[in-house]
């Protein structure tokens, strides 16, 4: 509730700032016009009032002038009250000069009163404080003549009329800030009801989002658990002959040929994660995932290079990696992250033909994790793929040369080892893919 009255003071300042300076403008033409009022009936003071009226427009003026000044934008009710009330100090004064309580100006006073009250930018306190002060002054303007207050019934009755006028003139002030008021809170009430209206329709559409999601994600299941299910049983035959030829005599001897063997398992283990992950994927979960061992990241980091050494040929690779990265977690997939992460480097880089391609990875302690980067200078990623490149299939390539599932693979990846996978880009300048791993206890 503060909030909205101090945000109903502040509109309710601005209200009077602009009201005063039309207000003010309307007096001062008024006032002048008011030289032919005197010509008809007091002709023989018409130029001392001309002069006065002059004076008294000219103070307005300088009034109005103040108001664009930020002393006197914070004060606008006191300047507006302090300028309405010079009008009133000149016709109290022609009503000393003429005929007192019997001066034909006293209407000029009353109009004044019921102007303030229905026109002008004021509160009920202030429309109340101007009617008493005009009283005050259509006192001392029959007291203070020679001959004091001829009429006394005429001045009561006078004075009577005028203590009414600012009542009403009050009364009136009163219920239309009221009004204003109930509007200005209202229209609150409007705006944070279609503010909370516009929650509920992006909350829908998010919720339809995730149900589409979802039936995307069962579907991919169903397809994984498949080719779980048909790929396993080649790839452990695989696997076999593999361990067989690992451990011949030959391969022993020849240290190339034990690499090579080396490398081809790891392959095949990554093809059993790819399928592993896919229908993990599309039933994950966002709970951090402890299983895994320890291993050092700069160990799956060369054997991902050495995976997708026929892609980055002729691409610059430089490490900075502190001395310690054991980190905790599953290193398969973490090779396979690492595999997508330098791919879409490595194929991005030559898609832009860059003349002097360059990856760079990097890794630092942040705590108890340890926050991995893998940066090129490709040609970045617009703005408008870069909030999307997470989202399961997703793709900027050709059809037929990826499903736009590696980075959402590899953001679950990264996810089920509790941490996040971040995308940051200079369109024209680089890309850089971020993620971080638990240390070892």
């Amino acid at each position: 509730m503060d909030a909205v009255i101090t945000t109903y003071e502040d509109g309710l300042r601005d209200y009077h700032l602009l009201s005063s300076r039309a207000c003010g403008v309307t007096v001062v033409v008024l006032v002048l016009l008011g030289i032919l009022l005197d010509y008809v009936v007091y002709p023989m003071e018409q130029s001392r009032f001309v002069w006065a009226r002059i004076i008294t427009s000219s103070l307005i003026a300088v009034a109005l002038i103040a108001l664009y000044t930020e002393t006197g934008r914070r004060h606008v009710e006191a300047v507006t009250f302090a300028w309405l009330m010079l009008p009133q100090i000149m016709i109290a004064w022609m009503i000393f000069v003429t005929q007192g309580e019997a001066s034909l100006f006293y209407a000029g006073i009353i109009l004044s009163i019921f102007a303030v009250g229905t026109l002008f930018p004021v509160g009920h306190f202030h429309t109340l404080a101007f009617g008493l002060l005009t009283l005050f002054s259509y006192y001392l303007a029959c007291t203070l003549r020679k001959d004091g207050i001829q009429d006394t019934s005429q001045f009561l009755f006078h004075a009577t009329i005028i203590l009414f006028a600012t009542s009403g003139s009050a009364v009136f002030t009163y219920f239309n800030e009221r009004i204003r008021r109930q509007l200005f809170q209202l229209k609150e009430e409007i705006s944070r009801k279609n503010s909370e209206l516009a929650e509920t329709n992006a909350n829908l559409v998010q919720i339809k989002g995730h149900m589409l999601q979802q039936e995307k994600m069962a579907a991919i299941g169903t397809l994984a658990a498949g080719l779980l299910h048909e790929v396993n049983n080649p790839v452990n035959y695989c696997l076999m002959a593999i361990n067989v030829a690992q451990e011949s005599s030959v391969a022993k001897v020849d240290a190339t040929l034990d690499e090579c063997l080396a490398d081809a398992k790891q392959g095949m283990q990554r093809i059993q994660n790819i399928v592993s992950d896919l229908k993990t994927f599309a039933y994950r979960s966002r709970e951090p995932s402890h299983y895994g061992n320890d291993f050092p990241l700069e160990g799956a980091i060369s054997s991902a290079l050495r995976l997708v050494g026929h892609e980055i040929k002729g691409i610059s690779v430089t490490r900075d990696m502190p001395e310690d990265t054991l980190v905790h977690g599953d290193e398969a997939a973490i090779i396979g992250v690492l595999v997508n992460l330098l791919s879409n480097a490595a194929l991005a880089m030559r898609a832009a033909n860059c003349t002097e391609p360059a990856i760079r990875l990097s890794a630092m302690c942040d705590g108890d994790r340890l926050r991995i980067s893998v940066q090129d200078n490709g040609p970045g990623i617009p703005p408008e793929n870069l909030a999307r490149v997470f989202e399961p299939f997703f793709t900027t390539r050709e059809i037929g040369q990826g499903l736009g599932l590696g980075l959402s693979i590899s953001y679950s990846v990264i996810e089920r080892h509790g941490g996040t996978l971040v995308a940051e880009s200079e369109v024209g300048e680089w890309t850089k893919m971020i993620f971080d791993l638990p240390r070892a206890m």
